[in-house]
């Protein structure tokens, strides 16, 4: 599987926070066998977010996207709308797969997991 690591950070973007959890996902995926094929790190802007993941997907080098960061469950967060700005129809159920196998309930790594979109 082709894996792309989109990382959601104002301050990654400008390089003043280091990509741990984009770290931890590629050590995950190599674990794994799975081929990290892009990774980037962009600002918590809906334009960035939106046009990285529609040219990652519009150019067939990927499989999956998995996005890490953002500002988490505050107004600033624009990840989930920005993701739904560009896709075509929710995976239901895949949103809560994730979110009960990355922790137990009210665990932060659950929170932020909001939606699963194809």
């Amino acid at each position: 599987m082709r894996i792309g690591i989109l990382t959601i950070s104002d301050l990654g973007a400008v390089g003043q926070r280091a990509d741990t959890s984009g770290d931890a996902i590629l050590d995950w995926a190599s674990e794994r066998g799975y081929e990290v094929v892009v990774r980037s790190v962009v600002a918590d802007e809906t334009d960035r977010i939106a046009g990285k993941l529609a040219r990652w997907a519009d150019s067939n080098e990927v499989d999956v996207v998995l996005t890490t960061g953002g500002t988490g469950l505050t107004e600033r967060d624009v990840t989930p709308e920005a993701t739904a700005a560009i896709l075509e129809r929710e995976a239901e159920g895949i949103a809560e797969a994730i979110r009960a196998a990355s922790g137990p309930p009210g665990s932060r790594a659950a929170a932020p997991a909001r939606v699963a979109r194809l």
